[in-house]
């Protein structure tokens, strides 16, 4: 069958994909070598060094715009290095429409270090639409999206902000971490660029660090081709293996991190001394009809906040877990928790953060794939 009909299931685990021509492995061979023979110079079987290209990384980014219906992958040292890959496309002077609230290490990457070099960021809620629209003017050039937002959960139309981005000629790019092409594909919904930690759930282990783009124009791929080979940040060959193998499980894990995510969402919502909790999959959930329409379900990623609690008291609860692990990062198989203020969103300043309603009480859970019972009676104890 053409692996344009193989449904995503099966491109999980064949697309981009084929036995290795050496000798037919089936799963493609860590080649840990940084350069390669050649019989006269310039002439080799496809790969000259590393840095450049590698067997091992090649057959991750084929798999990578296979399973985002893109053309083109590219496999980076960390999602970081994914994002800043993008913001190199840019120029002195050019300006960047980004979502409020957004992960604190994309925040810190475009104040403190993009800043510096000229490149203006606008952060503003882009559940609206026209708040995006109002902040375009002629030195815009990318609007940069993350849907579910880390750590609110806030969901943004993909469809409508392509649309803008494509009437006022801009670049449009999206942080598809959270989703994974599994609940997501914003390529199909009009963005240029993809962007993931892969690190998070196509890993699913945690125990690798890699970042992804996928796009499907030719043009733009070069471009960003040229920029990982000139600054470097690329994977090496062992953490492709690893993300290769976690993609291969993919719609399986998400299957359950979804079903346990929705099971501990509702119990949090029903739970005496839970104030809010932010989950896509509740009617009441803003932008919840657009999450319903551009997701295949709602995901495993949930925040809440307890009632009259404080900075003190949200760490105290998170310090009671057991099951559930106290850890930055997310979308292992394994269940954690975490402090958004004081952990993943601390290089934001509390003002700016408490705007996007990241309080000091905040909580978020990347629900994992245990039994999902043990995993509310380790949240009822700590919430006691």
């Amino acid at each position: 069958m053409s692996e344009k009909k193989l449904r995503f299931n099966s491109k999980v685990i064949h697309g981009g994909q084929s036995p290795d021509k050496a000798y037919g492995a089936v799963m493609p061979p860590i080649y840990q070598t940084s350069t390669y023979a050649q019989t006269s110079p310039g002439e080799h079987m496809g790969f000259e060094y590393s840095r450049s290209a590698n067997p091992t990384r090649s057959a991750l980014e084929n798999s990578l715009a296979s399973i985002e219906n893109g053309k083109y992958g590219l496999a980076f040292a960390s999602g970081l290095a994914a994002m800043d890959a993008v913001i190199k496309l840019l120029e002195p002077g050019d300006e960047v429409i980004s979502t409020n609230d957004l992960y604190g290490g994309s925040y810190r990457l475009f104040r403190q270090i993009f800043e510096k070099y000229g490149i203006k960021f606008h952060f503003t809620g882009m559940q609206e639409v026209g708040n995006i629209a109002a902040l375009i003017n002629p030195k815009t050039k990318l609007i940069w999206v993350e849907t579910p937002t880390n750590p609110m959960m806030n969901v943004i139309d993909l469809k409508a902000v392509s649309e803008l981005a494509k009437l006022n000629k801009l670049l449009m790019a999206v942080d598809n971490t959270f989703a994974t092409p599994y609940l997501q594909q914003p390529l199909d919904l009009g963005a240029d660029i993809v962007m993931h930690s892969a690190t998070k759930y196509l890993g699913g282990h945690s125990d690798v660090v890699v970042g992804a783009l996928v796009v499907k124009d030719e043009v733009l791929a070069e471009k960003l081709y040229f920029i990982q080979n000139a600054s470097g940040a690329v994977c090496g060959p062992m953490d492709s293996f690893l993300v290769l193998r976690g993609i291969k499980t993919l719609h399986v894990r998400m299957e359950r991190h979804c079903e346990n995510g929705m099971h501990i969402a509702k119990f949090l919502k029903e739970h005496p001394k839970i104030e809010k909790v932010y989950w896509p999959g509740f009617e009441d959930h803003p932008n919840h009809d657009i999450a319903a329409r551009q997701m295949n379900a709602f995901g495993g990623m949930i925040s809440f906040i307890p009632k009259g609690s404080n900075f003190k008291e949200a760490v105290s609860i998170v310090e009671k877990l057991k099951v559930f692990t106290l850890a930055e990062s997310l979308g292992g198989v394994e269940s954690l928790a975490g402090h958004p203020a004081s952990m993943t969103h601390a290089s934001i300043p509390k003002n700016e953060r408490e705007k996007s309603g990241v309080v000091d009480s905040l909580i978020r859970l990347s629900v994992g794939i245990e039994d999902v019972q043990d995993l509310i009676s380790d949240l009822e104890q700590a919430i006691g």
